[in-house]
């Protein structure tokens, strides 16, 4: 995953580090029994500079796993330096495993003793049998793990599998260096600076000593998006492009509890943000790309692009019914305006309306399954808008004029069941970068989206 925060300063830290632990003033300590599988090879080093509420600096410190810990022997001058621990110590793994380990054992015993192909029946039992044990007792140990986000709330690795629809992370998910700084920090009120994690011992096929590395896309990539409170895909000086999920809102709307929005989590993260860094924005229930700017020099140059209409924005989207339809591309010219009657509601009106302009191409049907799950037949589309208007590519299925057919989960303009989201996905975004001038071209994987759940045929 792209690292989410600058990593220069942190490398310094993690250099001095290890060095530290090759002149004898950081001790490493096994504190369990080394796997046969990992004897031998090395651990990665992270450093996490912050800032706590006076503006001093504090350097958090971190190692890979959980059966090595640091302690410092020797302390060095400079900045406040803290080892964190790992969250979940190796004593209270192996008694969420102990459970069913004597069966797990026992059933492979008994699969090793099975003939291939007389009992092969009676093999796949068994093997069914030990899945379901080694998935309960992963759940076990899934569910000692608890982070502290952004906004100082807390969330379960358990929460963090339920938002990814069941689907399992990999084995020690929570125990490398990114998610146990973030948790840390976090929970004791640090702003987060620079952050970095540097390969340290034998080189490897993947890893060399002395070699930064970003949070690994199997593990920090699964659970980071969750503790940050966004999914950075890019990041530099001028400017942050995040991948939105469904349910939050772009910019802050006016009461209270309308102020939890990409915009605020941004400025949360990031101090030296500008005050509005929002060039463009989509729905709340919209998931998808957004580019947002750090300073008033990138904020001009966005926004001047998107108001030429040199942006280039794709979305996908997935109509509620099949859409019959003799060309398979096109484009809708529709004129909506705001229904003073029923607000936010759009509606079509050729006199007074606002002209809305989008492209489309259908790619086929997708079957759909509820979250009662129930399937339906939909037809997925993707949509390139030419202007920004309102609710455009919602109105544009939905409205007798455009489609006649709602995307699945719209809550305005269709209907949305219980547990339900609007699948629409911006999962395209090309501008040219707002210093360097160069094309800056992203495509989200829609991993927070949903829409990656569905079966296309």
């Amino acid at each position: 995953m792209f690292p989410p925060f600058d990593q220069e300063l942190a490398r310094h830290y993690c250099m001095e580090f290890i060095s530290g632990i090759e002149d004898g003033s950081i001790l490493l300590k096994q504190i369990s029994q080394e796997s046969q599988e990992r004897k031998g090879h090395g651990l990665m080093v992270g450093a996490l500079v912050c800032v706590n509420t006076a503006g001093e600096r504090v350097v958090l410190h971190a190692v890979s796993g959980i059966s090595i810990v640091a302690e410092v022997l020797k302390p060095v001058e400079g900045p406040s330096k803290i080892i964190v621990p790992p969250l979940v110590s190796p004593e209270q793994i192996e008694h969420a495993l102990s459970k069913n380990d004597a069966e797990i054992h026992e059933l492979t015993a008994a699969i090793n003793g099975v003939g291939e192909s007389v009992e092969q029946t009676r093999k796949e039992e068994l093997l069914a049998q030990r899945t379901a044990l080694t998935t309960e007792s992963l759940l076990n140990v899934f569910s000692l793990y608890t982070f502290t986000r952004f906004d100082g709330k807390k969330i379960t690795l358990n929460e963090i599998i339920q938002e990814h629809g069941g689907k399992l992370p990999p084995t020690g998910t929570g125990d490398c260096c990114a998610p146990k700084l973030l948790s840390y920090a976090f929970e004791h009120g640090l702003t987060p600076v620079s952050m970095d994690e540097v390969f340290y011992g034998r080189d490897t096929k993947n890893k060399k000593n002395g070699t930064s590395y970003p949070p690994c896309d199997e593990r920090c990539g699964y659970i980071l998006p969750y503790i940050l409170g966004l999914e950075i895909l890019y990041r530099d000086s001028q400017i942050i492009v995040v991948n939105k999920q469904s349910g939050l809102l772009s910019v802050p709307g006016r009461t209270e509890d309308k102020q939890d929005c990409v915009v605020n989590r941004v400025k949360k993260l990031f101090p030296h943000c500008i005050a509005q860094p929002s060039v463009h924005r989509l729905d709340m229930e919209t998931s998808g790309l957004l580019v947002l700017a750090f300073t008033e020099e990138a904020h001009r140059n966005l926004s001047r692009q998107f108001e030429a209409g040199t942006v280039h924005k794709k979305y996908i989207a997935l109509l509620d019914g099949v859409f019959d339809h003799n060309e398979y591309e096109g484009e809708l010219q529709l004129k909506f305006r705001l229904n003073v009657d029923n607000r936010p509601h759009q509606i079509y009106d050729e006199e007074n309306g606002k002209l809305g302009i989008t492209q489309w191409k259908k790619k086929g049907t997708v079957l759909y399954t509820a979250p009662d799950g129930t399937k339906r037949r939909t037809t997925k589309i993707i949509f390139t808008p030419k202007t920004g208007r309102t609710h455009q590519l919602r109105l544009a299925a939905s409205d007798p004029h455009g489609f006649g057919i709602p995307i699945v989960g719209d809550t305005l303009y269709g209907k949305c069941a219980p547990g339900e989201r609007l699948m629409l996905h911006a999962f395209e975004l090309e501008f040219r970068h707002p210093v360097s001038g160069e094309i800056m071209s992203f495509k989200s994987d829609m991993s927070l989206s949903g829409l990656t759940r569905q079966s296309q045929s």
